[in-house]
């Protein structure tokens, strides 16, 4: 296919967690899955280790069963009131974006079974338990690549979303695609067409009310 030529700075500003725009009708070309994994592939990992593994899955059941555990944790993520519709209520232009934000995310909920493509980015841990403390140096190792493939989603005309609340049900979405107890999964990318005709770079607060020079 044609990828669309895109600066880098256009790239990097304009990919967006696709949620309510994802095309759930039509289908995605494995191969060009495969591209854009090839390319995540190229991402650094500690020490060079290339500890991480991929999980594609299109199976309809297999999909619908990962969906409903999605389903499952986010009506909990829901309730529990600290989902993105609550965050800044006090600040009107960013309550109104955090709304939308919402919305997207419960319809993402809803039907995370039906999109055509879901990846599952994995690594691999030495007797498949997670260090104690702090964890940057083992998620640092794959969660660069699962960007770089959003990435060149993005460049191929596909949508993606960063999520992460399958793994409330990590085990058993484990034994339901056989994945092996030293694999860690790390984060669950739904990919597909968008049915939006372009992005944009988002609202984001000023540079200075976030950067620190020397000390805090």
């Amino acid at each position: 296919m044609t990828i669309k030529a895109l600066a880098p700075d256009e790239l990097l500003t304009t990919t967006r967690s696709v949620r309510k725009r994802l095309d759930l009708t039509r289908p995605v070309d494995p191969a060009l899955v495969r591209e854009c994994l090839r390319i995540a592939l190229q991402a650094p990992s500690g020490g060079n280790r290339q500890d991480w593994h991929w999980i594609v899955v299109t199976d309809p059941e297999l999909r619908r069963a990962i969906g409903d555990y999605y389903r499952r944790s986010f009506q909990v993520y829901q309730q529990s009131g600290s989902s993105a519709g609550a965050l800044f209520q006090d600040e009107p232009a960013r309550a109104a974006t955090q709304r939308r934000v919402s919305e997207s995310a419960v319809y993402l909920g809803e039907h995370m079974g039906e999109v055509p493509v879901l990846v599952i980015g994995c690594i691999a841990v030495s007797g498949g338990r997670l260090p104690e403390g702090n964890q940057a140096g083992l998620w640092g190792s794959l969660l660069p690549a699962a960007w770089s493939y959003m990435l060149a989603a993005r460049a191929r005309g596909l949508g993606t979303a960063w999520t992460t609340l399958h793994l409330a049900y990590e085990s058993e979405i484990a034994t339901l695609l056989g994945i092996p107890s030293e694999v860690r999964q790390g984060v669950l990318i739904p990919t597909a067409y968008h049915t939006g005709e372009t992005f944009k770079p988002a609202h984001r607060q000023p540079l200075d009310e976030v950067l620190h020079l020397d000390r805090w």
